[in-house]
């Protein structure tokens, strides 16, 4: 059975034939979720899907007099082979108490959508509307504009859009307020204004990690003997004295030797 197997696939490898059974859906990055609970969301979907891709459009039908979902949806990936990782690992999954399934879809078609005249039309542009969002750093702005985050408001609001379109517009017109006072900018300003600039940056990142270095440098730094001692200068207590001795005898060195009573010799020095 082993070397049948083993005959099988070098036999595919010679003639290039794909082992895998994914292989056939390789040119679709949409999957088909069914049996899902009717209370989830779009946010939901898109919060257990996203494990492993990143997600780019999601199609919930939902049901046109309740509003719940009808069970079932297409999602899309950014990367193909994410299709794959949450076919082999979601389907079958329990949410909600419900097994979900996942499957490829070799050939999705987009939902169908009104035109003026109230016609169903075919929609011929790719969906993205769970893509997200990209922020474009503009080197002429400022840098608290660069870094202002889009508002966090829930996908599932109606009025997301128009609240995401209401910001971008605000941003636009502060930009285009600025471009207008630097219309008459010779490139001597621009260079020192970009200068300023980037000084005050740099000023912020050293005072932001001053304190760091400073408790780093108390942590790395030797014990200075002198240390104990200027620290017992600066307290308070008394210093202690040697205690003296109550002896009168004098000290050694200042003692004179008794002398005797007795008259000492005498020596003659005779001629």
């Amino acid at each position: 059975m082993n070397k049948e197997v083993a005959r099988i696939n070098e036999k595919e490898l010679q003639l290039g034939i794909a082992g895998s059974w994914h292989d056939q859906y390789k040119d679709s990055a949409y999957v088909y979720i069914g049996n899902l609970p009717r209370d989830l969301t779009e946010g939901d979907v898109i919060t257990i899907m996203s494990q492993y891709g990143e997600v780019m459009d999601v199609n919930l039908p939902r049901d046109k007099q309740t509003g719940k979902l009808r069970g079932f949806g297409f999602l899309m990936y950014e990367d193909q082979r994410s299709t794959i990782l949450a076919v082999d690992n979601l389907n079958g999954a329990q949410v909600l108490d419900r097994t979900i399934r996942v499957d490829h879809v070799s050939d999705y078609k987009q939902p169908k959508q009104k035109n003026d005249d109230g016609e169903l039309i075919e929609v011929t542009e790719q969906s993205l509307n769970a893509k997200p969002e990209l922020l474009v750093d503009d080197g002429n702005a400022s840098s608290s504009d660069d870094e202002e985050p889009l508002p966090a408001i829930d996908p599932d609001d109606p009025m997301r859009d128009y609240l995401l379109q209401q910001h971008r517009e605000e941003r636009e017109r502060r930009k285009k307020k600025r471009h207008s006072k630097r219309a008459n900018e010779t490139p001597e300003e621009r260079r020192e204004r970009k200068r300023r600039k980037k000084e005050k940056k740099e000023r912020k990142a050293i005072e932001a990690r001053r304190p760091h270095e400073l408790e780093y440098r108390r942590e790395r730094a030797p014990e200075d003997p002198r240390r104990g001692m200027d620290e017992r200068r600066r307290s308070g207590s008394p210093r202690r004295e040697r205690p003296r001795s109550r002896s009168r005898t004098p000290p050694s060195r200042d003692r004179q030797r008794p002398r005797s009573r007795s008259p000492g010799r005498r020596r003659d020095y005779r001629d």
